[in-house]
């Protein structure tokens, strides 16, 4: 499921949006199985995205929609059926090179046995020999029988060198394909699942280890004005440029991550409160400080500017307490104006 979908399914018309998407399967006469349920979420949420142009292209044709296409559309739009084709396909390949090479090594078993026999044979029939012809006939049969094991070894060997070869490409392929299915497809940054992966393993670390960790929320101010005024193909560009300056300054053990729609996250292990305000104001300086142009028309897009939240994770503080206490960090950045950072201590002194 996309960023888009998941934020969506979060948000306060959760239950609105779940029961437009079951009315809309109903009205196609769609069973409403977990799959399709999903397929029909992004149809609802995004019409004119390329699924959901796809999906009214099938629903307004003649063709039936079946279970077959349904899983065609997952395998084409889903990341999840993508991953998992992926994934199909390797191992399709895996298990044709392994039975090639099973193949390969039975016949040099079976080569190397009878070249065994030949052997015995040779031997006892030259302790019989009588005369020159014999021996002569003997390592006649000796060197073809020879000949025979080393061609099959050499092809025993090129083979395993082949699939060394095909071993290694799926092994870097499958490498990638995981890359993938932990990367947000349009930011290039951490993807939600990956976040959420990350956030909760070093939370486990910072306690165990006593060390500290700090998480932010960023949020794109009046993002949907981008939206409405010049389409989605610009809203996309815009996060991508906010994705690239929190990519940059993110650098390792930090982990920025596209949250969901236009919020981001970046986790900060072992920096201080103060390092990591430091580090927030300065992304958002950078990225307030140019004017972005439309890239089709060259249009004025203005100035892009962020709110920020973030929070010090507490001792024995969860991922998911310490994700709330930024979030509340963040709404009251935007409650201030936008355009700026607020810590969730001094936001919880200020209550006190």
């Amino acid at each position: 499921m996309t960023a888009q979908v998941e934020t969506a399914l979060r948000g306060p018309e959760a239950y609105a949006l779940a029961r437009r998407v079951v009315d809309a399967m109903q009205e196609a006469s769609v069973w409403p199985t977990p799959l399709n349920f999903e397929l029909w979420l992004h149809y609802v949420s995004d019409p004119e995205g390329p699924l959901g142009r796809e999906l009214h292209r099938l629903l307004t044709g003649d063709a039936p929609f079946t279970d077959a296409t349904a899983e065609m559309l997952a395998a084409e739009f889903l990341p999840r059926g993508r991953l998992s084709e992926e994934i199909r396909d390797v191992g399709a390949v895996l298990n044709r090179e392994l039975a090639a090479v099973a193949e390969a090594i039975d016949n040099a078993r079976k080569t190397q046995s009878a070249y065994g026999e030949t052997l015995s044979s040779a031997s006892a029939r030259m302790q019989d020999a009588e005369r020159p012809t014999d021996l002569t006939e003997i390592v006649s049969t000796l060197s073809t029988a020879t000949r025979k094991v080393q061609r099959h070894t050499s092809a025993l060997e090129k083979r395993l060198e082949s699939s060394n070869r095909e071993v290694v490409r799926l092994r870097e392929h499958l490498e990638q394909v995981r890359r993938d299915a932990m990367t947000d497809a349009l930011t290039n940054l951490a993807n939600r699942k990956t976040f959420d992966e990350q956030l909760a393993r070093l939370c486990e670390e910072a306690e165990t280890e006593g060390k500290g960790l700090t998480l932010a929320v960023v949020d794109i101010d009046h993002f949907k004005r981008f939206n409405d005024t010049w389409g989605h193909q610009t809203g996309d560009q815009v996060l991508r440029y906010v994705a690239s300056v929190l990519g940059r300054i993110s650098r390792a053990p930090r982990v920025a991550a596209r949250y969901g729609g236009e919020e981001f996250a970046v986790i900060f292990p072992g920096e201080t409160p103060g390092t990591v305000e430091a580090a927030l104001n300065a992304i958002r300086e950078e990225i307030g400080s140019r004017s972005l142009r439309r890239r089709s028309t060259n249009d004025d897009l203005g100035a892009v500017t962020i709110s920020v939240g973030f929070a010090e994770r507490r001792p024995g503080e969860t991922a998911l307490g310490v994700l709330e206490r930024a979030d509340e960090a963040l709404y009251a950045s935007k409650r201030s104006g936008r355009n700026r950072v607020t810590n969730a201590e001094a936001l919880a002194q200020a209550a006190a």
